[in-house]
């Protein structure tokens, strides 16, 4: 029988769309004559949904019309249950929808690719694909995130952090702190975002105010960091784990304006998202060899520190002015999974998804040979246990 995945996407974020149509990109390219697909899609109001007409991208120009075709289920978080439920309980025939053999999560941003899923995932204990729980906060926190890179001597801009409760008691010291340590511009961005939402240049105080104001929206944890005027951004994707990994060639992706924009990214400037490909960029990027193999050498290098799995891509910032590189972010569930990087590397897409359900197997294969418990029941050793109570 053919290996049954589950591709995961959607959910209740900000990049919910943009999930939507990576995990398009992933499911057309999976191998049918190996695989079986079962999508689930995971709506705005984070109710699970599984159909055939959830495979074509043009059905969600109307989601309510979509998803009246389809069939609501949820899974049950009870170890070694692989099953898709049906929501409403037939009369007659079995509840069960699908049986999942594999899970890849296709999700991108908070409440879903920070480890939250990752959790469900691995309370199930179904094998899959990417992060666990760790790696994955890790990663999508960009304050945590910097500071661990830093501890290891990854090269990272000078950062201010703060909560969205300093900034609303005391924003004249919050301020002070950001003049005193970064002076401008600064760029501002919420921590736990991405696809470029709610980050937003500032050159003066006033500016730092109303970007503050709008990080604030979106998180509880804002992060300030010296702004790179004369910068060129390279991208690189990791594909293994934490032991055996490598790293794909790089690319540079231009932008519009000050800051690569949530359009330049998905949308090439232009209408019509098609992922992250459809962004206007040079691969591989213009670099020296030097370069390139310090950048190669640093994304594996963070891919490893933050103890990562399955396919990443590590963004970075190189200072024009005196070529300077630093890390910006990891994205552990990169839009359109970074495939367009593995094609310019000689790894089709088909077979990345191939080596993420491999990987997700042999991860679950490294788990099992470890212990968990202990064949021991300390409530059968008698009376005076610590906190018990003494008769």
């Amino acid at each position: 029988m053919k290996t049954k995945i589950g591709v995961f996407f959607g959910g209740r974020s900000t990049e919910h769309e943009i999930s939507a149509i990576s995990a398009s990109q992933a499911m057309h390219a999976i191998d049918r004559s190996r695989f079986d697909v079962v999508p689930v899609y995971i709506s705005k109001q984070g109710h699970f949904y599984t159909g055939d007409a959830l495979l074509d991208i043009a059905n969600y120009r109307d989601t309510k019309a979509l998803l009246e075709r389809c069939e609501e289920v949820y899974m049950r978080p009870v170890y070694g249950d692989y099953n898709l439920y049906r929501r409403k309980k037939p009369m007659f025939g079995s509840e069960v929808v699908e049986t999942l053999d594999v899970v890849i999560p296709v999700l991108h941003g908070s409440n879903v690719e920070d480890g939250i899923f990752e959790g469900v995932l691995q309370t199930i204990g179904i094998p899959y694909a990417g992060c666990d729980v760790l790696s994955s906060a890790n990663g999508m926190d960009k304050i945590t995130m910097k500071m661990i890179l830093r501890s290891e001597g990854i090269p990272v801009v000078d950062y201010v952090w703060f909560t969205d409760g300093q900034w609303n008691s005391g924003r004249d010291a919050v301020i002070e702190k950001i003049e005193t340590t970064l002076g401008y511009p600064v760029i501002v961005k919420p921590a736990n975002l991405g696809s470029s939402v709610g980050i937003g240049r500032a050159k003066d105080r006033d500016s730092l105010i109303e970007k503050i104001d709008e990080a604030e929206r979106y998180s509880a944890r804002i992060i300030v960091e010296h702004m790179v005027d004369n910068l060129q951004e390279i991208n690189c994707s990791v594909l293994g784990d934490c032991d055996e990994n490598e790293a794909s060639v790089t690319e540079e992706v231009m932008k519009t304006g000050d800051i690569l924009s949530y359009t330049d990214k998905y949308a090439g400037g232009s209408k019509g998202s098609k992922g992250m490909q459809a962004s206007a960029k040079e691969i591989p990027a213009k670099l020296s060899k030097e370069e390139t193999e310090r950048i190669q050498m640093l994304a594996r290098e963070t891919f490893r520190v933050l103890g990562c799995h399955g396919v990443s891509r590590i963004d970075f910032i190189i200072d024009r002015d005196n070529r300077n590189i630093y890390v910006n972010e990891i994205n552990t569930i990169p839009g359109s999974l970074s495939f367009y990087l593995w094609e310019a590397t000689g790894l089709p897409f088909n077979k990345l998804m191939e080596r993420l359900v491999a990987l997700a197997l042999k991860r679950q294969r490294a788990q099992q040979r470890k212990t968990f418990s202990f064949d021991a029941n300390i409530f059968a050793l008698g009376p005076g246990l610590k906190g018990g109570v003494k008769k």
